[in-house]
C-alpha cells in the first residue's frame, strides 16, 4: 500500500510540473537508467497515456487489466528499435496526441472493447511512443539503460494507472472517478493534439 501511494504520489507530482512542452525532445537526454527513469515522467503527453493504459485495462477487468500494460511496454521498445534505426514514421506527435484523446474517451465511454481491438489499439499507440523516444536513445550515454529505465518507468506508471482503475469495483462514487479521470486525459489529450497540428 505505501508503494502504491508513493508511486501515485510520483505520477501526480509529474503531472503538475511547470513545463507544459511535450516530452520528445532530444535536448537534455543524458546518462542512464536513472535519466531513462525520470524521462517519462516528465512529459505530460507520455504519462496520461501511460495512466490511461492501465486506467482503461482495470475498467475492462481479465483478461485485458493484464495484457494491456503488459503489450504496451513491449511494442514501445519495438517502436524504439525503428527510432534508433531511423525508419521513416510519420505523424509521430499527432499520434502520441491522439493515444491520450482516444483512450480517454474510451474511459470516459467505459467502451468495451474486444480483447483483440483493445490490444491492437494500444500497440499502434505504443509504436508511436517507443518511435519518438527511441529517436532520443542514440544521444544518451548509456542508450542499453536508458531505455531499460524507460521501460520500467512505463510499467510502473501503467500499474498506477491499474490500481485507481480498480476503483472501477466500487460503486457509486469508484466507476465515476475512473470516468473523471478518463475525462482529464481526454482534455489533455485534446489540447495536445491541437498543439500538435498547430492550433495552439
Amino acid at each position: 500500500m505505501f508503494f502504491l501511494r508513493t508511486l501515485v504520489l510520483v505520477v501526480a507530482s509529474a503531472l503538475i510540473l511547470p513545463s507544459v512542452a511535450l516530452a520528445h525532445s532530444a535536448e537534455g537526454i543524458a546518462g542512464g537508467a536513472i535519466s531513462g527513469f525520470l524521462h517519462p515522467l516528465a512529459g505530460p503527453d507520455h504519462l496520461l497515456a501511460m495512466l490511461a493504459v492501465g486506467l482503461w485495462g482495470a475498467q475492462l477487468g481479465r483478461p485485458l487489466i493484464y495484457a494491456l500494460p503488459i503489450v504496451f511496454p513491449l511494442i514501445m521498445a519495438l517502436g524504439g528499435v525503428l527510432g534508433i534505426m531511423s525508419v521513416p514514421m510519420i505523424a509521430v506527435e499527432l499520434g502520441i496526441a491522439l493515444s491520450a484523446l482516444v483512450l480517454g474517451l474510451a474511459i470516459i465511454a467505459a467502451f468495451r472493447a474486444p480483447v483483440p481491438i483493445a490490444i491492437a489499439l494500444v500497440a499502434l499507440f505504443a509504436v508511436f511512443h517507443g518511435y519518438a523516444h527511441g529517436a532520443e536513445l542514440p544521444s544518451a550515454a548509456e542508450p542499453l539503460a536508458y531505455g531499460l529505465g524507460f521501460v520500467v518507468a512505463t510499467g510502473l506508471v501503467h500499474l498506477a494507472g491499474v490500481a485507481i482503475g480498480l476503483l472501477n469495483e466500487r460503486p457509486p462514487a469508484g466507476p465515476t472517478v475512473v470516468r473523471a479521470g478518463g475525462g482529464f486525459v481526454a482534455l489533455s489529450g485534446a489540447y495536445f493534439t491541437a498543439a500538435a497540428v498547430g492550433i495552439v
